[in-house]
C-alpha cells in the first residue's frame, strides 16, 4: 500500500482571478452605487457653470466620483466582514470569504482614495480643502452603524459633499486661497446638499429594508429599524423633501420649465417606488433602491436640457 501522500494547500488565486475580485470588491458589476452620487453632483456642476462645466471638470468629478465609491466600498466591506458574514445577501463579499485579505481591501482602497484625490488637486484650493471632510465622512460612515439610530444621515453628507465641491471647483478660481471655500460655495449649494441627503436616506432605507430581519439579528443600527412600521411612510417624506426642496432651490437658481420636468419625472418614480416597497418584500425594496439613479437621471437631464435652451 503507498503512503498517503498530504494535501497540497489550494494554490493561489492567478493575477486575472485577483483582478475579478477586487473588481467584485469595488462593485464594478454594480454601477447604481456610484451613478447615485454622480447624477446631484453634475447637476450641481451644471448649475454652478450655468450649462457646460469643460470637459476638465466633468471628468475629474466623474472618475473622482467612481474613484471615492468603490474606495468606500473597500472600507465598509473591512468594517462590516463580522456582521456580513450572517446575511445571505453578503456573506460571499470578498473580504467577508476571506477571498481578500483586510490588508489588501484597505491597501486597495487607499490607493484609489489617493488617485481620486490627485485628480483634486488639478481643481483649485478650495475644492482641495473641501475633500478632506468629504474622506472623513465617507471613512467615518461604516462606524456610524454601531452608534447612530439613523446612520444614513451620515452616508447622506458623504454621497452629497460633491455638491459643494462641484460649485466650488466652478466658483472658486484656480488662484483663490484655501480660506475662500466660504465665497466659493454658496448658501444654495448647502442646501442643495442638505436636500440630497433626503433622497439618500429615502433609497438607503429601502436598501436597509431588505435586511432588515438580518440586522435586528446581528445588532446593526438602521433607519428602517428606526422607522419600525412608519418606514414606507418614511422613505415617501424623504423623497418629498429631496424633490421639493430641489425645484425649490432650483428655482432661486433661476432654473425653467425643463428643470421642473425633471423634478416631475422623478417624482412619477418616487410614487412607482411607493408601489415596489409597500408591501415590504425584499425584492421589490431592493428594486426600488437599485432603480434608483433613474430618479436622480431625470433631474440631471432636466437641468442640463433647461440650461441648453436658454
Amino acid at each position: 500500500m503507498s503512503a498517503r501522500t498530504p494535501s497540497s494547500p489550494p494554490a493561489p488565486p492567478s493575477a486575472p482571478g485577483r483582478l475579478a475580485l477586487y473588481l467584485n470588491l469595488i462593485r464594478w458589476d454594480r454601477p447604481a452605487g456610484w451613478l447615485l452620487l454622480l447624477w446631484p453632483t453634475l447637476a450641481a456642476l451644471w448649475m454652478a457653470a450655468d450649462g457646460f462645466p469643460g470637459w476638465h471638470l466633468l471628468a475629474v468629478f466623474t472618475a473622482g466620483t467612481i474613484l471615492m465609491r468603490s474606495a468606500g466600498c473597500c472600507v465598509n466591506d473591512v468594517a462590516d466582514r463580522d456582521f456580513d458574514r450572517h446575511v445571505k445577501r453578503t456573506a460571499q463579499r470578498p473580504v467577508t470569504s476571506g477571498a481578500v485579505s483586510v490588508k489588501e481591501a484597505l491597501l486597495l482602497g487607499a490607493v484609489l482614495a489617493l488617485l481620486a484625490f490627485a485628480l483634486v488637486l488639478t481643481t483649485n484650493p478650495p475644492t482641495i480643502a473641501l475633500s478632506f471632510p468629504a474622506l472623513a465622512v465617507a471613512i467615518a460612515y461604516p462606524w456610524a452603524k454601531r452608534v447612530l439610530n439613523m446612520p444614513q444621515a451620515v452616508l447622506g453628507v458623504a454621497f452629497s459633499f460633491g455638491i459643494p465641491m462641484a460649485f466650488s471647483a466652478v466658483l472658486g478660481g484656480r488662484d483663490a486661497s484655501v480660506a475662500g471655500v466660504a465665497a466659493s460655495v454658496p448658501a444654495a449649494a448647502w442646501w442643495l446638499l442638505l436636500g440630497n441627503l433626503c433622497w439618500v436616506l429615502a433609497y438607503d432605507t429601502e436598501y436597509a429594508m431588505v435586511d432588515r430581519d438580518d440586522d435586528l439579528k446581528v445588532g446593526i443600527k438602521t433607519s428602517a429599524i428606526t422607522l419600525g412600521r412608519f418606514d414606507v411612510a418614511g422613505v415617501m417624506a424623504f423623497y418629498a423633501l429631496f424633490l421639493a426642496s430641489w425645484s425649490a432651490l432650483g428655482h432661486a437658481l433661476g432654473m425653467g420649465r425643463w428643470y421642473q420636468a425633471g423634478i416631475a419625472v422623478g417624482a412619477a418614480q418616487a410614487l412607482w417606488h411607493w408601489t415596489l416597497i409597500r408591501d415590504r418584500s425584499r425584492e421589490g425594496c431592493f428594486k426600488a433602491f437599485r432603480l434608483n439613479h433613474w430618479l436622480g437621471a431625470a433631474v440631471f437631464a432636466g437641468t442640463v436640457v433647461d440650461l441648453a435652451l436658454r
